[in-house]
């Protein structure tokens, strides 16, 4: 099936892990597909892959925190597509640390892409949707709804993730936008491979084991298990599904609470 035939998508953070796998599976069920990233080089081999399969894709430069960056690149994937018509807000970065050992610095660092970054992605694109509709899908965690250790920035980040979710699904569905997020645990991407080498030189096969083994499934998530409930919910098949969250954690919130 070729869920979004034509559809143009715009993914953010698509260089890489998560969206790197949604940008591809959009490009496999039709869609076309901007590829932003703040890492050119990266942007540009998803895009190539994605023509290499017959795909439509483009890669922008794109630092999300940045609000005239987005501004640009959303003109710059309608002068090459059209205007948006699904955006997946996948842009993000982590941070391990309790209050104590967060500083201020990073603390800005962390609103600034993950929330300011959000922000500046759905303000761009909602005066686009407002007149045909659109889909809007944030990639929120589940530190958004549970506590974790050493988690309390990424986890501030991520909880206002949800909330402006909420926010835009509900000022925006009169418009015929649809606005939802997907709550994944740990899921084994580059970060978590740099994490281990620098954390625990040496032992990084043990300890991916053991961080696999907090999700009750018994292993960390794949990108392409959560590119595939992207492309559900962006697709017409979600047409009655907005404001929602949906946890993608092998049972890690329901099964270990």
């Amino acid at each position: 099936m070729r869920e979004i035939e034509r559809k143009i998508a715009i993914v953010t953070g698509g260089g890489s892990g998560i969206g790197r796998a949604i940008a591809l599976r959009f490009a496999r069920a039709g869609g076309r597909v901007a590829v932003l990233d703040v890492a050119e080089p990266a942007a540009r081999d998803v895009a190539r892959e994605i023509e290499a399969c017959g795909g439509a894709a483009t890669a922008v430069l794109c630092d999300v925190s940045r609000q005239a960056d987005v501004e640009h690149a959303f003109r710059a994937v309608a002068q090459r597509f059209a205007p948006v018509d699904i955006l997946v807000n996948s842009a993000g970065i982590a941070h391990v640390g309790n209050v104590e050992l967060t500083s201020e610095a990073y603390l800005d660092r962390l609103y600034s892409v993950n929330v300011k970054g959000l922000y500046n992605c759905m303000r761009a694109a909602v005066p686009e949707m407002k007149s045909r509709g659109g889909v809007i899908l944030n990639i929120a965690s589940v530190a958004s709804s549970v506590g974790l250790a050493d988690r309390f920035a990424y986890s501030m980040s991520k909880g206002a993730v949800l909330t402006m979710t909420y926010s835009v699904a509900r000022d925006y569905v009169a418009h015929g936008i649809r606005c939802n997020a997907i709550a994944p645990a740990r899921v084994h991407t580059p970060f978590v491979d740099g994490f281990l080498a620098k954390n625990y030189p040496g032992r990084e096969r043990e300890m991916f084991e053991e961080l696999s083994r907090t999700q009750p499934i018994g292993r960390m998530g794949r990108p392409e298990e959560v590119a595939e409930l992207a492309l559900f919910l962006c697709s017409d098949a979600a047409a009655f599904i907005t404001g929602s969250n949906y946890a993608i954690d092998g049972g890690f919130v329901t099964l270990k609470m």
